[in-house]
């Protein structure tokens, strides 16, 4: 399968940081994979995201995005790519519709294209009806669904998800992954973290478990779980490579 992000040897180390966050990171995610970066707290995972999404940039080393360079072309790759935050990036003031009417124009999607998107992504995530309340009055659930629509109404070829369905009730959580399975099957390359095992474990394609700024294993979940002794299930796998002991982080 063709690759659609390559990263190569990225390392990054915080200033007064006597340790580095990645170090010589090397990995390639598949195109049109659902590609889940599983770590423990502290394990370089968001910081990863953050250099493949263009808000920190890397201490050495270099990635491109379906074929764009990081070094050569960064403004290309930010029209590659869709982020959804594990935060609520929504202004609560302002319905859904304003929310996505608003997100949808920083990407240049003519008006006209724009108003059918948000009608059809709202219906097809379950919120047509609640379009013009403010998103103030919305449950978690609510706001995880009008949070990925925001992330995706450019027809991102990436799209980037950090835990997108922490804190929501069942129902929400199978219609975000029902829906990302979609986009998926329609060819998003979806990059996903999460501390969910068996929904990343039923979710991805394709894994790859990172701990102290380090990858230690990647494949597809099925090829992780038989090469580990004694596991059954994604969990046990992560347990085994990371170890049981807390990572509190303040």
């Amino acid at each position: 399968m063709a690759v659609m992000i390559n990263i190569q040897n990225i390392s990054k180390q915080y200033k007064d940081s006597d340790s580095q966050s990645l170090e010589n990171v090397v990995l390639q995610i598949p195109q049109q994979s659902v590609f889940g970066l599983l770590g423990p707290n502290g394990a370089g995972k968001t910081t990863l995201i953050s250099i493949l999404c263009g808000i920190l940039k890397p201490t050495s080393g270099s990635f491109e995005i379906d074929g764009s360079s990081s070094v050569q072309n960064p403004s290309e790759i930010k029209n590659k790519i869709g982020v959804v935050p594990q935060e609520y990036a929504l202004y609560p003031t302002l319905t859904a519709f304003e929310n996505l009417m608003y997100f949808g124009s920083l990407y240049n999607v003519p008006k006209k294209e724009l108003k059918l998107k948000i009608t059809d992504y709202l219906t097809h995530l379950g919120l047509s009806n609640f379009m013009h309340k403010k998103v103030q009055t919305f449950s978690g659930g609510m706001k995880r669904r009008v949070n990925l629509i925001a992330g995706i109404l450019h027809n991102p070829k990436v799209l980037f998800l950090d835990e997108p369905t922490v804190g929501v009730d069942v129902q929400s959580r199978a219609t975000i992954i029902s829906y990302l399975k979609e986009l998926n099957k329609k060819g998003t390359t979806i990059v996903y973290t999460s501390h969910l095992m068996a929904e990343a474990e039923d979710f991805c394609t394709d894994i790859a478990i990172i701990d102290q700024g380090k990858i230690f294993i990647q494949g597809t979940p099925k090829e992780l779980i038989q090469n580990t002794p004694n596991a059954r299930k994604l969990e046990e796998v992560f347990i085994a490579l990371t170890g049981k002991n807390l990572r509190d982080v303040v």
